[in-house]
């Protein structure tokens, strides 16, 4: 079934997903082996769609567009996008034969007080919408920077004048929640002056920087060009607070090109604050909640600072199957998963396909182009399907193009797209009118945060085996540009049914970003440490109210008060580790005692100095305990995390000057233990 929609705005938006389980889904069209299109009678008809399409992109046949001409769309040409093109004509192709049926996700329009409704909701902050004294608002909105703020009043202003509008009911005012008595609606905001990620700035003390190491950084081996300019990136200060001056948005001139060379793409180098950096597995789930509420306030205010509008697209859910592996939602798979596989955060088939090609395929010329066959890719799927949780499967029998075949239907397959689209058009539109890398670098950053847990650790497996992919360009003729046009139709809105001007620059923005994806993938999934800083502060007032609140328990103030020589301790998390009470004694300022249950040695009292770092440690508990400890546990990847205080566990990088992450949080404990995989 196919059905379009438009939405409020110029851009049609569709996109494609599976929604007949009882039909076996096949793949593209059949090349048995690596020859030109040409030579396949079954292709022609593709091949002189996309030629006919490349024509259309090409500026000599296309006739001078009505509007100003954006950044992608002014730099393609016939030859950069044809395998795009032409991927896009294979899937179609492929759902056209009955082999795979696929149906259009609706972005349905919504009037503006329903979407900043939601907005205001989906940062935390329905207690503006409901009236309610929630705590969690008010810790979360004495976090805000000026921008923020400003972010965040913008649209509860929007709201409650769309209400009064419509009458609905009487709209609670602002000050009547936070006490202000200006006439218009304010939050008050943190200052917006560097922090260090450790979330408190030092008296007299600058942060320290060092390069990120070259295993941890950006060059990914495939900048293979000319060398690129190389900028530096800070994460000590929010995005929005750091545009000072709005950049241009005029055309761009017509003889300057979108490059589709490696090279072209700037080298960005992160420094490491005195506290580390931080990636998004290294926080606890409570706190990565923080941080998805934080990232949609400033990528908000900073589209604001940009002058770009942010608008979300509203989607209505498809159902997928409950069983099985292909059009399975991600969550349920990981449910089944799980229960073979404790923990486990990648669904089992999607790894044993990326190992496959890993194993076997990243050396296969033309490896994710070159389709498979379509007649064994449906005996493949049905094989899956009834064999895999069997271990029956014979992976012997799977050919490397077969492979990639299945593995780019199991992400179209996928009920909800792999990277959600609710804020994909607003990206396109900053793309098509920011021509700085380093800007739609900073909002792609904050749409990564904003990702659903399964959706985000499935979509950087995937981008790491592409990264692999094009490490290997000298032997697969796979460059980081040819794998962006392949993987962008499979992974993001398209319209395969005929091609005008306003889908031919979507399509190349999104080739554009899975380019940026690709390439910049150990940037986006590090947690800015400006949003570090915030969840640190929305804790510590979180726990304020929550002490201001015992102090009205007359039989909470009477046990306080028996406790008085004791240290205080806040309440433990999960995951948390009790110890017994003669290791819990008070220690003088400047020494923490780490805690190591794992190891013959539990317990140390270590004196930090200004160079003490997480790794020394880890080394010197590993002297320590090298005889003693099991073999097991000396085979284990132990870290050191901080637990409790104004954080919920923060695995920290072996880099980390521990005396700063101390002051950060003084009532924290310390424990080495092996690291979430």
């Amino acid at each position: 079934m196919t059905m379009e929609m438009k939405d409020s705005g110029s851009v049609v938006l569709t996109a494609y997903h599976p929604h007949s389980p009882a039909r076996i889904p096949g793949m593209e069209q059949t090349f048995v082996q690596d020859v030109p299109p040409s030579h396949s009678p079954t292709s022609r008809k593709s091949l002189s769609r996309c030629r006919r399409i490349n024509r259309m992109l090409s500026n000599e046949s296309a006739p001078p567009p009505a509007f100003s001409r954006s950044n992608s769309q002014a730099s393609m040409d016939s030859t950069s996008m044809e395998d795009f093109w032409c991927e896009v004509e294979s899937i179609k192709e492929s759902r056209e034969d009955g082999s795979e049926e696929a149906m259009l996700l609706e972005f349905k329009p919504a009037d503006e007080g329903e979407l900043e409704a939601e907005w205001l909701q989906d940062v935390g902050l329905s207690t503006l919408i409901s009236g309610a004294e929630e705590e969690d608002g008010q810790a979360l909105l004495s976090t805000l920077t000026r921008t923020q703020a400003a972010a965040v009043q913008k649209r509860y202003n929007t709201y409650t004048q769309t209400l009064r509008k419509k009458n609905k009911h009487t709209v609670r005012d602002v000050r009547d929640i936070f006490g202000t008595s200006d006439s218009s609606p304010t939050f008050e905001t943190v200052p917006v002056s560097p922090v260090s990620s450790n979330g408190i700035q030092l008296p007299g003390q600058k942060p320290v920087w060092k390069s990120v190491s070259s295993n941890s950084c950006l060059d990914c081996g495939i900048n293979k060009g000319s060398p690129s300019i190389t900028e530096e990136l800070s994460y000590e200060v929010s995005f929005s607070e750091s545009i000072t001056v709005l950049p241009k948005t005029q055309e761009w001139p017509k003889n300057q090109r979108f490059k589709k060379e490696d090279s072209a793409l700037p080298k960005f180098i992160v420094r490491k604050s005195r506290c580390g950096l931080t990636e998004v597995g290294d926080l606890s789930p409570e706190d990565m909640k923080k941080i998805r509420y934080l990232s949609l306030i400033e990528l908000t205010a900073f589209y604001d600072a940009l002058g770009v509008e942010l608008k979300r697209n509203r989607v209505e859910r498809v159902r997928g199957r409950e069983n099985g592996l292909f059009g399975v939602p991600l969550t349920i798979l990981l449910e089944n998963d799980q229960k073979k596989v404790p923990g486990i955060k990648v669904p089992l088939i999607f790894q044993k396909l990326l190992l496959k090609l890993e194993e076997t395929g990243l050396e296969t010329e033309g490896i994710l182009r070159v389709p498979g066959s379509a007649s064994r890719v449906k005996n493949l799927h049905q094989e899956l399907e009834a064999k895999f949780y069997e271990d029956t499967f014979d992976w012997d029998q799977v050919r490397n193009n077969d492979a990639a075949g299945l593995l780019k239907m199991f992400i179209r397959e996928l009920p909800s797209p792999l990277f959600t689209v609710e804020y994909l058009p607003a990206f396109i539109t900053l793309v098509e009118k920011i021509s700085k890398i380093k800007l739609q670098l900073q909002a792609l950053h904050l749409l990564i945060m904003l990702m659903p847990e399964a959706n985000r650790d499935t979509a950087k497996a995937f981008l790491q085996f592409l990264k692999k992919v094009v490490a290997n360009e000298g032997k697969n003729k796979m460059s980081l540009w040819n794998v962006s046009m392949i993987v962008a139709p499979n992974l993001f809105i398209y319209k395969g049914k005929r091609a005008n001007q306003q889908e031919m620059q979507a399509a190349a923005t999104t080739a554009h970003i899975v380019r940026l994806l690709i390439r910049y993938q150990d940037i986006l999934w590090t947690v800015p440490s400006f949003l570090i800083s915030q969840v640190r502060k929305m804790n510590e007032a979180a726990m304020s109210n929550s002490k201001r609140q015992l102090m009205f328990d007359k039989g909470v103030r009477k046990l306080l008060r028996r406790k008085t020589m004791e240290r205080e301790r806040p309440e433990r998390p999960e995951g948390a580790v009790t110890f017994p009470p003669y290791l819990q004694s008070d220690i003088p300022e400047g020494v923490i005692r780490v805690y190591a249950p794992l190891h013959s040695k539990v317990s140390m009292a270590i004196q930090l100095n200004s160079q003490t770092k997480a790794k020394d440690i880890l080394a010197r508990f590993h002297c320590e305990n090298s005889h003693g400890s099991s073999q097991h546990v000396r085979g284990q990847i132990q870290s050191l995390h901080e637990i409790g205080g104004n954080i919920g566990q923060h695995c920290l990088d072996p880099d980390a000057f521990m005396l700063d992450v101390y002051r950060a949080n003084p009532q924290a404990e310390w424990v080495i233990k092996p690291k979430a995989s």
